[in-house]
């Protein structure tokens, strides 16, 4: 069934706003190393991190006709999340459509799939993550659902979760664990504040971290290099 999802609920707007902080990078250790898009997905220009709950979409390959579709269904804050039901490189997503998601509030593209105008894009400060920047275009012939769950980039996307994305890469955070997570980031970052203080101060990770044991156990050995004759 093809079917369009309206009022779908969103993680709340402080916890979006409070993991932006922290990037995807600790998001992604916080929450127990999970919910990394794969590393093809990059912004097409450096500088912005952002975070926000995700409209989801599932189209089919060279076809962008639902992401005119769910424009309709973005709020301001959110995040479009773009996923073909099978592998495409076309540029679904030009300035055009970024035109029309800001003037919804809509904070960046997250898509498995292709970008062009990127020039135009960085012009306005829009950001996309995307698979690849490709200026093949597409059609508009065939429907797919919006706010579905969607696999993007080999992560589960559900509707209103929310996502991380900087120059790291993406991250998605389930809608109900998204405020318990930002206790977690910040005792993460806690404890590297204190690890970056001993490491500028010159100790050495081996011993922060307590390795030295460990590499023994593991079998590493050190010798002194034999002298030259």
């Amino acid at each position: 069934m093809n079917v369009v999802f309206r009022n779908i609920p969103r993680a709340p707007a402080a916890a979006a706003e409070g993991l932006a902080r922290f990037g995807v990078a600790t998001v992604h250790e916080a929450q127990g190393r999970t919910g990394l898009l794969a590393s093809y997905m990059r912004p097409i220009y450096p500088g912005s991190r952002i975070s926000g709950p995700a409209v989801t979409v599932s189209l089919p390959p060279c076809d962008n006709w639902m992401i005119h579709v769910a424009v309709e269904q973005c709020q301001p804050g959110d995040m479009l999340v773009v996923a073909p039901t099978s592998s495409s490189d076309s540029g679904y997503f030009g300035e055009l459509l970024a035109q029309s998601l800001m003037a919804r509030g809509v904070l960046g593209l997250i898509i498995e799939a292709g970008c062009r105008d990127t020039r135009d894009l960085a012009e306005l400060k829009f950001p996309v993550w995307s698979k690849c920047i490709f200026s093949q275009g597409t059609v508009k012939e065939t429907i797919g659902s919006v706010n579905v769950p969607v696999v993007c980039a080999g992560a589960l996307v559900n509707p209103g979760d929310i996502i991380v994305a900087d120059d790291d890469g993406v991250c998605v955070v389930p809608r109900k664990g998204a405020a318990a997570l930002i206790d977690k980031c910040v005792a993460r970052e806690e404890r590297e504040a204190k690890v970056r203080a001993r490491l500028k101060a010159g100790e050495l990770g081996l011993d922060i971290y307590g390795m030295r044991e460990r590499l023994t156990e593991r079998g590493l050995v050190y010798k002194d290099a034999p002298a030259e004759e």
